[in-house]
């Protein structure tokens, strides 16, 4: 039998996930993601790539916090905004509980581009 030169990827380990999980739930979870990341040992690709990601939708999330204060055209790209950092952050959440490395759709790519030497 002939060995296949692609093995599967292996299964994320728990904690892999929970830093990835935690990293999106509010600033509070990203501090303490960021911090369970930053351990002795347990810095993890995964992790590292949904701290990324955690960071860039919280930093969308202030950008369109205070475009909303803007009068009636900052009302309604801030409104748009937040309706796309709200998907941004569920597709976020459900690549990290499957273990994946998926960027956030629109921004997501950026979010790792500009943020590449960040949780390594």
């Amino acid at each position: 039998m002939e060995s296949n030169q692609t093995s599967p990827a292996t299964p994320p380990v728990s904690g892999d996930k929970t830093v990835a999980i935690v990293a999106y739930l509010s600033l509070v979870g990203f501090v303490i993601a960021l911090i369970l990341h930053n351990q002795e040992g347990k810095k993890t690709e995964l992790g590292a790539f949904h701290l990324r990601q955690g960071l860039g939708i919280l930093i969308s999330s202030v950008a369109m916090s205070i475009i909303s204060i803007i009068p009636i055209l900052g009302w309604i790209v801030g409104c748009l905004g937040l309706i796309l950092v709200l998907v941004m952050w569920i597709m976020g959440i459900i690549a990290a509980a499957n273990g994946e490395m998926k960027p956030a759709p629109v921004l997501g790519a950026k979010f790792q581009e500009w943020f590449k030497t960040a949780f390594v």
